[in-house]
C-alpha cells in the first residue's frame, strides 16, 4: 500500500517501512506524527482513492528518526565591473520520518 502526501509545499509517494526527509516539522526524536494532508491512497486491496483535494480519513504515520540540518549551498552574487559581491552560506534544517503506518 502506498500514498501520496503533501508536507513542506512538496508531495511525497511513500510506503511502510521507508525514510525519507521532509521540510523541518516539530518534535524531538522518537516522537510520532500523524501526517492527514494525504492525496492519494493505492496498492491496497481495493480501488486507488483519489481525493479532491485530500481523501477523507486518510492519515500516514511515522516515527522521527532525526533533526538535522543539510549540506552547506553558497550563495554567490556579483555585478562586473561594480565592485559589488556578496557570498552568503545557508544550510537547510530538515525532519527524518520512518513510515510506521498507513490508514485509509
Amino acid at each position: 500500500m502506498y500514498a501520496i502526501i503533501k508536507t513542506g509545499g512538496k508531495q511525497y509517494r511513500v510506503s511502510e517501512g521507508q525514510t525519507l526527509r521532509v521540510e523541518k516539522l516539530d518534535g524531538e526524536q522518537g516522537d510520532t506524527v500523524r501526517l492527514d494532508h494525504v492525496l492519494l491512497v493505492g496498492g491496497g486491496e481495493g480501488e486507488t482513492r483519489i481525493g479532491r483535494p485530500l481523501v477523507e480519513g486518510a492519515a500516514v504515520d511515522a516515527q522521527i528518526v532525526r533533526q538535522g540540518r543539510g549540506k552547506k549551498i553558497i550563495v554567490f552574487k556579483k555585478k562586473r565591473r561594480k565592485g559589488y559581491h556578496k557570498k552568503q552560506g545557508h544550510r537547510q534544517a530538515f525532519t527524518e520520518l520512518k513510515i510506521t503506518g498507513i490508514s485509509a
